[in-house]
């Protein structure tokens, strides 16, 4: 009965505790599993190792480490974006300048979704840094690529081995809250849907485990 315990308690605390990985763009330093629910991944400050990106026609590589997820990206053409508020949208200070919309994916492993930023009207050569909003019910995630946009780039071969491909159109979905600023330097708020049902189920397996011990 211990080990039936032991087994229950450390689903629960793996399901509290996933994360993803950023894979291609290559994020701005080596994955902080701790400092992923800040900006950047804890990365304050740009890389001097830019990542040639196509401007058209590319994706996005992660892993993921939930069964069920909201993905977003959001853009920032500043030359060191160093907080939340460099990603605003230069049509609506109030909001994220987004690149690939909020949506619902599921499944663990390794992903591709497509993007284009050209359809955006960002011109080729641009600097600029894309964060990848992850939302797998028990917390918003962030991780950043510093990049420069060329026309005329590819994706490297062999990049997307083994990816499952996505698409975003038919998914669309919306984070639990608004994801305007809060304040000029923070995230937005985001409300963790899944911790009081997380915390409540592990409450009643823990009461039914002990009383049969």
């Amino acid at each position: 009965m211990r080990l039936v315990f032991l087994t229950l308690i450390s689903s629960l605390v793996a399901l509290v505790h996933a994360h993803f990985q950023l894979q291609y763009p290559i994020p701005r330093g080596p994955f902080v599993e701790d400092s992923e629910p800040t900006f950047c991944d804890g990365y304050a400050n740009v890389t001097a190792n830019r990542t040639v990106f196509p401007l058209n026609s590319a994706f996005i590589e992660l892993n993921s480490e939930h069964t069920s997820w909201i993905i977003g990206v959001i853009i920032s053409t500043a030359q060191d974006p160093t907080s939340f508020n460099d990603f605003h949208d230069p049509k609506n200070s109030s909001a994220f300048y987004q690149v690939m919309p909020f949506n619902q994916q599921s499944g663990e492993g390794l992903f591709c979704l497509p993007i284009n930023l050209g359809s955006f009207g960002i011109a080729d050569g641009t600097n600029a840094t894309i964060q990848v909003i992850f939302d797998g019910s028990d917390g918003i995630l962030y991780q950043c690529a510093d990049l420069t946009l060329s026309s005329s780039a590819t994706v490297p071969t062999g990049t997307a081995s083994g990816c499952k491909n996505l698409t975003v159109t038919s998914t669309a979905a919306a984070l639990p809250t608004s994801t305007t600023f809060a304040s000029s330097a923070n995230a937005p708020q985001v409300s963790i849907n899944m911790m009081g049902p997380v915390m409540l189920f592990g409450s009643m397996v823990l009461g039914m485990v002990l009383a049969f011990l």
